[in-house]
């Protein structure tokens, strides 16, 4: 049975914490603002707002930050500034003995994907793929907030997994799997292959989605997924946006899902509002869930926190 992280409520303090490039810190400030309107304390690490180049301090430094909030025992939740890169370099530094024994509410998208699919391996810990600090803002629409806070604080047996209203869940081969969750972002799940985090689909569902990449990099990404076995392994697959991917010698992100996914036969629903797309889905990582491409619907089927 998969560690549940407990509840998040009102009163609750946020760790926040800066694991992979560095954000501008009147931004982060602000965001913390937006945060603690919502009833909820913060405390940060060490390094949130360090910088060197294009990482947020050294990998052991980052490392530390997120190991003070996991043994906190104020903390509830922990919440990176945002993604960027070089997340992965952290991985070797964490003591997955004492994560397994703390268990938090770990959020976010982007680079986070490869933290977030490496707790569930490792420790066993369902996350989500959901907000980070950066998406703190007036202007993020309350969807976004709603799925959040569904997924942190409300706990329920099960839980649809549903896009806005105007943007339609597109079922593509029907089918009807059930089984654990894993994947995010496409150009960071890549980057574990071929280390000891490679993210494993084995017997599960696998959820894809990318931001300004062009065609022909994500077919090599797809391309590399599929000579690694990822594809042939999962049950069924989700894919999420493609924002601001520009098409490539008349190749479009619609085409890729037609030349490598469709042809697997295995169940697939795309334009699932999520990861960098103005709409965000929270998404448990590790947590049994539902594709039912025949009605079209995506559930969780089990709670994703403890009480």
């Amino acid at each position: 049975m998969p560690i549940r992280p407990p509840i998040l409520q009102r009163g609750d303090t946020v760790g926040i914490v800066t694991l992979g490039s560095p954000l501008t810190p009147s931004i982060i400030n602000q965001r913390i603002e937006v945060l603690r309107a919502t009833g909820l304390n913060v405390l940060l690490g060490q390094f949130v707002y360090a910088q060197n180049g294009f990482l947020a301090g050294s990998d052991a430094q980052r490392a530390a930050d997120l190991m003070m909030m996991f043994q906190n025992g104020q903390v509830k939740m922990i919440l990176p500034t945002r993604g960027g890169t070089g997340v992965a370099g952290i991985l070797p530094y964490l003591d997955y003995n004492v994560i397994r024994n703390n268990p938090k509410i770990v959020a976010g998208y982007s680079d986070i994907t490869v933290l977030l699919n490496a707790l569930h391996q490792i420790v066993d810990l369902i996350t989500f793929h959901s907000l980070l600090l950066i998406d703190f803002k007036s202007e993020t629409p309350t969807y976004n907030f709603d799925q959040f806070f569904s997924a942190t604080s409300l706990y329920s047996l099960t839980r649809p997994i549903q896009n806005p209203p105007a943007i339609p869940l597109i079922s593509r081969v029907p089918g009807n799997v059930t089984g654990p969750l894993v994947g995010g972002n496409l150009t960071s799940f890549v980057d574990t292959l071929g280390t000891p985090f490679e993210i494993d689909t084995r017997g599960k569902i696998l959820v894809l989605e990318e931001t300004h990449e062009p065609t022909n990099t994500v077919y090599r990404y797809l391309n590399h997924l599929k000579l690694a076995g990822k594809l042939n392994d999962c049950i069924g697959i989700i894919m999420g946006e493609c924002t601001g991917c520009q098409a490539a010698y008349g190749i479009s992100y619609e085409d890729l899902i037609s030349e490598f996914l469709i042809p697997l036969g295995k169940p697939l629903i795309t334009n699932l509002a999520t990861g960098h797309g103005l709409y965000k889905a929270a998404l448990p990582i590790g947590a049994m869930v539902n594709l039912n491409s025949v009605n079209n619907t995506i559930t969780v089927v089990e709670p994703t926190i403890s009480l």
